[in-house]
């Protein structure tokens, strides 16, 4: 079914992929696994064509799916045998209704309107999107456009299902009915598939074999029990195990009498004429370390863009630090769920520095700090628009870490993140935070809230619906609504 032999790709003077061979049979679950910026979401590239057809990268090996040479076949003709779902989903969404994109691949197939419209009602129902069918995919949020796309792909049915990190944006439930669906395809439909993915509680009891990359080279090759019994594994490729219990003494003190740094105060806000937050009261205060959950289309990114000054509320009151004024990036930080909208120059160095410059408050030693924090000493030279989307993550992380503002929000922060990276940038945020700096953080990632929050906040259909001190209290309704 795929024939990978001695695949070398490399962007300009920079490898990515060296000498990879490898074989999957028909019907196979492949998880592929490894630190970020290892070479996986170039393997994928390479998997459907986009390389060497479309990238600007060099390739030298082949590549067989289904018995098609992917360096003979256009990108468009591999699209019948290979249906792929990128990180970013944003970049394979384009129409103006979610039924209309589901359908796309199908209409293009030539299929009769019987068969178009039987593959869109399955694929909107096993990905639980019919509700959403009438809506703008620009309109919907992270979580919901990754489901988007999932179904997009699963309605062409192809032979072949790549996914590049499918779940990181997901909440519980959806990312449970993604992957029983998957295993409903493998299992009974014969579908091959090869998934890129950190999260492997999730997916592990289902796959038949774990590839592990390093340096742009396979390392193990194996069933999912080799993972069990070589621990050693969990810290070398970053693997999810390794993030440990929450480690309460580094968080700040708590003064008594603290006056709020954020309010938000009977907000409604929205996108052209649908509101997507309804009357939403919030509050952060200084030192806080507070995660905001909820189901995907709750309402989180957009508090976090009203939060952040970049989206203006159509009713209520937003204040910060008492009536305060804010400045951009100094007061607050936003880390957006897809941080290549936020990377705009030709170096990591230079876009870690470019705020503190412009500010005027660039010092080399908390530069060099920050650079190192993130693991992209060795990376400062390097384009923004050549990293994995991990190591993009990290730079406008960085950028907004350059500033110590005085609350960082991060959206998902745990995108193309393998735990080693990202365990070393919370733990960095912890000292930011026990230094007085407030911290919000969106995400799902169970194990992610209980190591490091303090206090968490569930938001519903717009709305918070309860504040707790502790995540544990919250534990079933965040991770199961």
């Amino acid at each position: 079914m795929i024939n990978i032999r001695d695949l070398t790709v490399r962007y300009g003077d920079v490898p990515a992929l060296n000498q990879v061979s490898l074989n999957i049979q028909p019907g196979e679950w492949v998880l592929v696994s490894g630190l970020s910026g290892c070479g996986k979401s170039t393997l994928v590239k390479a998997l459907c064509g986009v390389i060497p057809h479309i990238d600007a990268a060099t390739m030298s090996g082949s590549v067989t799916i289904d018995g098609l040479d992917t360096r003979e076949h256009a990108v468009v003709t591999l699209a019948e045998h290979v249906g792929v779902v990128f990180q970013n989903p944003e970049s394979q969404l384009f129409h103006l209704h979610v039924e209309d994109e589901v359908a796309f691949g199908p209409r293009n197939l030539g299929l009769s309107e019987a068969d178009i419209q039987a593959r869109i009602q399955w694929a909107m129902r096993v990905t639980n999107l019919t509700a959403l069918r009438d809506n703008n995919p620009a309109e919907l949020s992270g979580g919901q456009k990754q489901i988007v796309a999932i179904a997009s792909v699963l309605a062409m049915k192809p032979r072949v299902l790549v996914l590049d990190e499918p779940l990181a944006s997901l909440d519980t439930p959806n990312a449970k009915r993604v992957i029983e669906t998957l295993d409903n395809l493998c299992r009974h439909h014969g579908m091959t598939i090869i998934m890129i993915e950190h999260r492997l509680e999730t997916t592990l009891p289902y796959v038949d074999r774990v590839v592990l990359m390093e340096n742009g080279q396979i390392t193990l090759d194996d069933a999912p029990q080799a993972l069990q019994a070589n621990p050693s594994y969990q810290a070398r490729f970053g693997l999810g195990d390794v993030i440990e219990q929450n480690p309460t003494s580094l968080h700040a003190p708590e003064p008594q009498n603290r006056q709020p740094l954020l309010v938000l105060d009977n907000v409604w806000a929205g996108y052209r004429k649908k509101d997507v937050l309804r009357g939403t009261n919030f509050e952060l205060y200084p030192g806080d370390f507070s995660a905001l959950v909820g189901p995907n289309g709750a309402g989180k990114s957009t508090l976090a863009l009203v939060a952040a000054g970049l989206l203006k509320p159509r009713k209520g009151k937003v204040r910060f630090a008492a009536g305060k004024r804010y400045r951009a990036g100094l007061d607050v930080a936003l880390l957006f769920q897809n941080a290549a909208n936020q990377l705009f120059t030709d170096s990591v160095d230079e876009e870690v520095a470019f705020a503190p410059q412009n500010y005027g408050c660039f010092e080399l030693d908390n530069h060099r700090q920050v650079l190192t924090q993130a693991d992209l000493l060795a990376l400062a030279d390097r384009r923004p628009n050549q990293l994995s989307v991990g190591q993009q993550q990290r730079t406008a992380l960085a950028a907004c870490l350059a500033l110590r503002p005085a609350l960082i929000i991060l959206d998902e922060p745990t995108l193309g993140q393998d735990w080693g990276h990202l365990q070393q940038l919370m733990d960095y945020l912890l000292l930011l935070n026990a230094n007085g700096t407030a911290i919000l953080l969106i995400s799902h990632d169970e194990k992610l809230v209980q190591r490091y929050v303090k206090h968490v906040a569930l938001i519903q259909n717009g709305q918070i619906m309860n504040q707790a001190k502790e995540p544990e209290s919250l534990q079933h309704e965040i991770y199961n609504t």
